[in-house]
């Protein structure tokens, strides 16, 4: 029997879809816990997507850029 397959999104070019990530700096807070940054994806704001109608922009310029 055919399974329904799910809409795809389309992810973010830059991040992956890995919108957020933690990173360990190696320095400790005064209870002893690590510090860690939180950086958020710039393109696509932590979201992980990005719209159509931006990859379509891209899409359209880079092709115009190779002429």
């Amino acid at each position: 029997m055919p399974q329904p397959t799910p809409a795809r999104t389309p992810r973010c070019r830059d991040c992956g879809g890995f919108a957020v990530v933690a990173i360990d700096t190696g320095a400790r807070e005064a209870d002893g816990t690590r510090v860690t940054l939180r950086l958020v994806c710039r393109t696509c704001q932590g979201t992980g997507t990005t719209a159509l109608r931006g990859l379509l922009d891209d899409a359209a310029s880079a092709a115009f850029l190779r002429r």
